[in-house]
């Protein structure tokens, strides 16, 4: 078996990732009503004098969630109007922390609002720390968020042979897929245990793949994955990348179904449950694609191609840009990658029924016992 290695993660930075990704807004502000309803059931805020802290786990820029934010903080100011909060959003070193301060402090993006660093007694911070560590000491932690970034696992037990994402690799390849994600999962579950203060909470919207067998880009019509594995064979085909490449461009994802999810929390000796950990709610959600949503609404196939194939580049850029040799030239490889985007578009643009990026989501609210 080749062993994979982990792969550099980053979303889009400069602020990117967040204006070219609609839909993952969107799942964020439907589960913030599951997110004020679980800060209000902690039975405490944080001890006297302790500030009541969040961490964004996999923030990316942060764009996509700081409305959310703002209805948290309002949320437990209501029932503590004096209580200092932080916020720690957390992603890889190499996130582009600048455009999330910039975010946070109004300097780009909406105008709408104001700045989330204006709110008074907030305290922000950053942390280039994978969610596979502990972020923030022992009991420090009131309550943890992450969406739509928990499908990234810790490495890539193998190489996918002849497609890109594990929802279409050849059954053992996937099988290593799952297996490295579950043990993926206990390790993230226990870093947060270990970081949540007695009664504190979690709400995690992860991706997944539901009960009915659905998963992102795979609700009805063309699959996405699918899509990226043909036109990455294409430029194979057509000699612009060779064999190894194209191999390469292993997504280092797994989405795992609600059982899956579940499973550690089942097991009252679990390692998860003796660290205290309970789940309080689990459920699936499917979000429509809004840029699919929009072109039945205008019916141009154009402006959809134009609009829809940057929010995949949003998030799926440095798999297939970090799949080339680096010994080709800077240039040479934006072109590729350009080539590749481009032609995706193209085929939107030529036949665009079907095509569109669902989210498929697993909602999980979990507590740590008091």
């Amino acid at each position: 078996m080749t062993t994979g290695g982990s792969a550099t993660i980053a979303m889009r930075g400069a602020g990117y990732y967040s204006s070219n990704t609609i839909g993952a807004k969107t799942v964020i502000d439907k589960v913030g009503e599951l997110v004020v309803a679980a800060a209000s059931k902690m039975p405490t805020l944080a001890a006297e004098g302790q500030a009541f802290t969040i961490a964004d786990f996999g923030a990316a820029d942060g764009g996509t969630s700081m409305d959310m934010m703002r209805r948290l903080v309002r949320a437990v100011r209501v029932r503590d109007p004096d209580r200092q909060i932080c916020i720690t959003y957390t992603d890889l070193p190499h996130n582009d922390f600048s455009a999330l301060f910039r975010l946070s402090q109004g300097l780009i993006g909406p105008k709408s609002e104001t700045p989330l660093a204006d709110i008074p007694s907030l305290f922000i911070f950053g942390s280039g720390t994978s969610f596979y560590r502990q972020i923030l000491p022992d009991n420090s932690l009131s309550f943890g968020f992450s969406a739509t970034a928990m499908h990234w696992i810790s490495n890539r037990p193998c190489m996918i042979a002849d497609h890109v994402q594990a929802v279409g690799a050849a059954p053992s390849e996937r099988e290593s897929f799952r297996a490295q994600a579950m043990r993926d999962w206990e390790t993230i579950l226990l870093s947060r245990a270990r970081e949540l203060r007695p009664g504190g909470r979690l709400a995690f919207a992860n991706f997944c793949i539901d009960e009915a067998g659905r998963y992102l880009g795979h609700t009805s019509g063309v699959d996405m994955f699918d899509s990226f594995a043909r036109h990455w064979r294409d430029l194979l085909r057509a000699g612009r990348i060779s064999e190894t490449e194209y191999v390469n461009a292993t997504f280092q994802q797994f989405y795992k179904t609600p059982n899956e999810f579940a499973q550690p929390f089942l097991d009252p000796n679990s390692a998860v449950a003796r660290a205290g950990l309970k789940l309080e709610s689990i459920s699936t959600m499917v979000t429509p694609c809004p840029y699919a949503a929009e072109f039945k609404r205008h019916g141009d196939p154009k402006t959809f191609a134009k609009a829809y194939v940057p929010t995949l580049r949003s998030w799926s850029e440095t798999v297939f840009a970090g799949a080339l040799d680096p010994s080709r030239p800077a240039a040479e490889r934006a072109a590729i990658v350009d080539a590749f985007y481009g032609a995706y578009e193209a085929a939107v643009a030529a036949a665009p029924e079907g095509h569109g990026m669902d989210y498929v989501h697993c909602v999980m609210e979990i507590a740590k016992a008091n």
